[in-house]
């Protein structure tokens, strides 16, 4: 068996994208080089592991092994990197930090600057995913920290209270709806101005409105808060954000602001990760200087 770490991520990547051609552009490989390095892997036990159709690829029972074995091997590899770079003088350590839109946008833009000003040596993986990815990543080892909704399931994992995250429904001052009290059903009635549809924020609501039996009927889609706030204003369509965004926006209020009563929206942030006390070298300091401010509050 001759696999090296670059065969495996190349080979995780695939899984993750679903085809070779994208798991190669992930991999910053050729298409041919990276069918090469599979078919390689295959022969070299004489098992395929993966099975290819015209929509993909999925993995075989022995790719699935493969997969649960790579990312355990890559992790240790990014440990042991990110020890030894401690003691290298000019090698940066890399850690992987996912997050949800709201921690993404509103809470850690500063905070990591802050961090990485204070960590020349080291370069953050920041990746924008829904909270139930997030807590799937950390479990099989693909990320070392996670910030999520207090709303999925954190069974096996560590967490710690982050920030307060309600989620606000934002109207045009002459909407029919400014005169009432609405829930979230009544409001997915009319048009929406949303993000981009693969946003973490907008496949939450997307699910929590087909949980009740509708779709978010989305008008069209903004580019961060402050855009769907600003085509709110100009009367486009209603728009959920977090409060912080509103909190944080310096603009003329020329919209109404109505918290969301539903439990689902009355959200918090947590950090999360496998085990707090076992995370390596720098992806301990991030977990430190992230928790810091909450210690202060204390």
């Amino acid at each position: 068996m001759h696999f090296d770490l670059i065969d495996l991520r190349l080979y995780l990547h695939i899984l993750d994208t679903g085809n070779i051609t994208a798991g190669a552009a992930r991999s910053h490989l050729s298409l041919a080089a990276a069918s090469a390095r599979i078919r390689a892997m295959e022969a070299s036990l004489g098992i395929e592991f993966l099975e290819r159709g015209r929509r993909g690829v999925t993995p075989t029972p022995a790719g699935k092994a493969l997969a649960r074995h790579a990312r355990l091997l890559l992790q240790q590899a990014e440990h042991l990197q990110q020890d030894l770079a401690e003691y290298a003088n000019g090698i940066k350590g890399q850690l992987r930090l996912l997050c949800n839109t709201t921690a993404l946008s509103e809470y850690l833009p500063e905070l990591l600057a802050d961090f990485l000003r204070e960590h020349p040596n080291l370069d953050i993986d920041l990746q924008e995913l829904p909270s139930l990815r997030i807590t799937q990543a950390l479990r099989q080892g693909t990320a070392d920290l996670g910030i999520i909704s207090d709303a999925v399931d954190t069974h096996g994992l560590q967490t710690l209270a982050f920030r307060d995250d309600p989620l606000v429904l934002i109207m045009p001052l002459d909407h029919p709806l400014t005169t009432q009290h609405v829930s979230f059903i009544a409001s997915l009635q009319h048009d929406f101005v949303g993000l981009a549809a693969n946003s973490a924020l907008s496949v939450y609501l997307e699910e929590q409105a087909l949980h009740a039996g509708f779709r978010l009927q989305t008008r069209i889609r903004a580019e961060g808060f402050d855009g769907v706030i600003r085509m709110v204003a100009r009367g486009a369509g209603l728009g959920i954000v977090p409060q912080a965004a509103l909190e944080r926006g310096q603009q003329e209020r020329r919209f109404k602001a109505q918290p969301l009563q539903e439990d689902w929206a009355c959200r918090k942030l947590l950090l999360c990760a496998r085990s707090f006390e076992h995370l390596p070298g720098y992806a301990k300091a991030l977990f430190e200087a992230l928790a810091l401010p909450l210690r202060k509050n204390t």
